[in-house]
């Protein structure tokens, strides 16, 4: 490991809830950053207590354990002007303000973007929100599985008349990088250009999730269907999706250009009269005769078993993979070899996580632990200069949460 961090020196101070946001400063966090998280003495992030199942029963929530890792928990009141009073002294040596609270949340408190430019100008403020303001549903609230149903990403995933939601949220995951990645640019910016006050980053999960959407947006746009989701297909290439094999597993084999459908119909299933045939040769066509071709694959697959088929295919140069499930994937040994798992602490003992998928040469994320509610309240103040008497007031107003235990 580096002995400096890409992101060392950089103050980021987080109002931060769930997942978009908590994604952001966690990446920030990986690169170096120390991330502030200012939380509600009664409770802090809702997501900790999404579940117990982290070093449980009684343990941590998932959810939290894996977007917060890192970061230093701070417990104020922001409803108190004791509370606002310190906040303040964080930003004065923050170098970013992150948020996520409910519309009109920061206008309320007096650190809405136009407050943060006056109060604190080097600070760079950015709201994460659900649909971007000056709309006509800005007021919603905007959690992951409503804006994946409201931007149609929803109506193509699944089947016809079955949609789904993917599995993770990708909504609150997208926006989260592109967040940090606004930072990244900003703070990159500042430093070679001296720009004044910092500009400030409006990100919507809403928009993020509509440019996702950008392939088949463009399509409708272009052709007025509306492509139908395809399960473990895809409406744009064929052949491409799951078969059966004969010991019972699933495998997916997928081509992406007509080169590979050769290779797939002659090396493969051994079908060149398929190859060979007007009707399939070019993608377009294949689309139209998918059902076909699936079933002259399955018969295929479903005389073999997985590791002659991916032995086969791997040889033609096909594409495929294994079905997994999450608990196969924690044992997969290409995490496993690589040596992709590392020990995280948090306040119900120590765990393992996978490293954040960057692998840059001389740096290794550190990985640092996750907090307990307020664990890091009177060291943080204590960095800004109150001495225990002081923060002892602060306590006694109710500006700061309890001492950590």
């Amino acid at each position: 490991m580096t002995a400096t961090a890409p992101l060392s020196g950089v103050t980021v101070v987080a109002l931060e809830q769930a997942v978009s946001a908590p994604m952001c400063t966690r990446v920030l966090a990986d690169f170096g950053a120390r991330v502030i998280k200012v939380e509600n003495p009664r409770g802090g992030d809702f997501a900790r207590d999404y579940d117990d199942v982290v070093n449980g029963p009684g343990g941590l929530a998932a959810h939290f354990v894996w977007a917060n890792r890192g970061k230093q928990s701070v417990t104020l009141d922001l409803k108190t002007p004791a509370g606002m009073q310190v906040l303040h002294r964080l930003l004065d040596g923050a170098d970013a303000l992150v948020s996520n609270l409910a519309p009109g949340s920061t206008a309320r408190l007096g650190i809405a973007p136009d407050d943060i430019a006056e109060r604190h100008p080097h600070v760079i403020p950015v709201e994460i929100d659900g649909y971007g303001p000056g709309g006509p549903i800005s007021h919603k609230r905007a959690y992951d599985l409503l804006v994946q149903a409201e931007s149609g990403c929803c109506a193509v995933t699944g089947y016809p008349d079955m949609p789904a939601k993917p599995g993770p949220p990708v909504a609150d995951i997208t926006t989260g990088l592109y967040a940090a990645l606004s930072i990244v640019a900003l703070l990159h910016g500042r430093a070679r250009h001296r720009a004044g006050t910092a500009p400030a980053v409006a990100v919507s999960l809403f928009d993020t999730m509509t440019d996702i959407m950008g392939y088949q947006l463009t399509y409708t746009q272009h052709s007025g269907v509306d492509q139908q989701p395809l399960g473990m297909s895809s409406p744009a290439v064929a052949p491409y999706g799951a078969f059966t094999t004969a010991d019972g597993q699933t495998v997916v084999l997928g081509t992406t250009n007509d080169r590979e459908w050769d290779r797939l119909a002659r090396e493969v299933i051994g079908r060149p009269d398929l190859a060979d045939d007007p009707r399939f040769a070019s993608n377009a066509a294949r689309c139209s005769a998918r059902e076909e071709l699936n079933g002259a694959i399955q018969t295929w697959c479903a005389a073999n078993d997985l590791a002659e088929i991916q032995r086969t295919a791997d040889a033609a140069g096909i594409g495929n993979a294994r079905y997994n499930t999450p608990g196969e994937v924690v044992a997969h040994p290409q995490l496993v070899t690589r040596d992709r798992w590392r020990p995280v602490d948090t306040p119900a003992g120590a765990i393992t996580a996978l490293l954040p998928p960057p692998v840059i040469a001389g740096f290794e994320q550190p990985m640092g632990a996750v907090p307990g509610l307020g664990e890091h309240t009177d060291s943080v103040l204590g960095g800004l200069g109150l001495d225990a008497g002081q923060i002892a007031a602060l306590r006694a107003q109710g500006a700061v949460g309890p001492a950590y235990r």
